[in-house]
């Protein structure tokens, strides 16, 4: 499986500049509103040094890391909700991703446009795209309602999900996102792609200084708790794009940053949407796979195919730390490190995997 996150916010506020850095992509990054008009998409690879490694043990072929998609949208303002700006187009491109990195600009630059030309004022402008987002959900909602409301009068059935639509319309009309709500019934509104159910990330765009501002930084991570918050320079990304690893780790290093603002997503998404990775490994391929964290052995088998899946007879597995110290499938299966688990066994996040099954 393969993870979608749009990156959203005002006009002027980074959001080309660091999906370029993320990307290494070379997308117009233009000083005014709606330099980005149709979404951009790139396909980045998920760091994991653990492939290298076994790649060097099974002398394999090729490495296939798992994947995110990161799609660049058009910047929102206030009334998209009503179509101002791009605003429906910039909806509907958001429908269509798993997660939410929401940038706001935390960082004071004279020499780049506001989107309203008032003072820099980061949870204003979460404020607006939070308020455009949910004006969009309760139109969605009151559109499907009448509908719902009149078939739930010949099946009674349906009044249950009639209720529970009544319950978020009204969480809605009080200013609350979906996502902020204990729980939410997805089997209830999966059809209707509801833009405040999706997790968000916020990513606060800070100068070089305010990589190591804790106190800034922990009033802004409050603006937006529980929310997963994280803290990164556009320009410093886009400084190091073009580096080598290790120029790019000693430029960030020299700024007391340790990961990429790369890496700070894919670990806030993969945790934010509740997924893991396992390996399989061989002499062909050596590759990561993308699950949500519980999945059993079955259906982890089945992200390769589903006949797997209905197949599976068995996994062997062996810890990937188990795999590395005894140098060797071979020698891990002779240290006793290899093992066989059935249908009920959950994947762990260490698990290099061969699935035996029927076709």
């Amino acid at each position: 499986m393969s993870i979608s996150c749009g990156i959203v916010g005002l006009p002027n506020v980074g959001k080309s500049t660091l999906f370029n850095a993320l990307t290494r992509a070379d997308i117009l990054a233009a000083n005014y509103p709606f330099a980005t008009i149709e979404p951009n998409t790139g396909i980045v690879p998920v760091p994991d040094e653990r492939l290298d490694v076994l790649q060097k043990m099974y002398a394999a072929e090729k490495i296939i890391p798992a994947t995110v998609t990161f799609v660049d949208i058009a910047g929102l303002v206030a009334g998209a909700s009503k179509g101002e700006g791009l605003g429906n187009k910039f909806l509907d491109n958001i429908r269509k991703t798993d997660a939410i990195v929401h940038v706001v600009r935390a960082f004071e630059n004279d020499d780049i446009l506001r989107h309203d030309e008032a003072p820099v004022d980061p949870k204003a402008d979460i404020e607006i795209i939070n308020t455009e987002l949910i004006l969009a959900d309760l139109q969605t909602i009151e559109k499907h309602l009448p509908k719902l409301q009149k078939e739930a009068k010949a099946r009674p059935a349906l009044r249950e999900t009639m209720t529970y639509l009544e319950s978020l319309q009204r969480h809605l009309e009080e200013g609350t996102p979906l996502s902020a709500l204990p729980s939410l019934d997805e089997e209830k509104i999966s059809d209707l792609h509801l833009l405040t159910a999706k997790p968000v990330i916020y990513a606060f765009n800070v100068d070089e200084n305010g990589l190591t501002d804790e106190a800034h930084k922990k009033e802004l991570s409050d603006l937006v708790a529980p929310a997963k918050s994280l803290f990164v320079c556009a320009k410093l990304e886009e400084e190091i794009k073009d580096l080598t690893e290790v120029e790019a780790q000693e430029l960030l290093s020299s700024y007391g940053v340790t990961e990429t603002g790369l890496q700070q997503l894919i670990h806030s998404a993969y945790d934010t949407l509740g997924l893991q990775s396992y390996l399989t490994a061989g002499p062909k391929e050596v590759r990561a796979w993308t699950i949500h964290k519980g999945y059993t052995a079955p259906q982890a088998a089945g992200v390769i195919h589903t006949d797997f899946e209905r197949g599976f007879i068995a996994a062997q597995i062996v810890d990937y730390d188990d795999l590395v110290a005894a140098g060797s499938e071979q020698a891990a299966k002779a240290a006793g490190k290899v093992r066989t688990e059935g249908k009920t066994y959950v994947m762990q996040p260490g698990d290099v995997v061969e699935f035996r099954f029927n076709v």
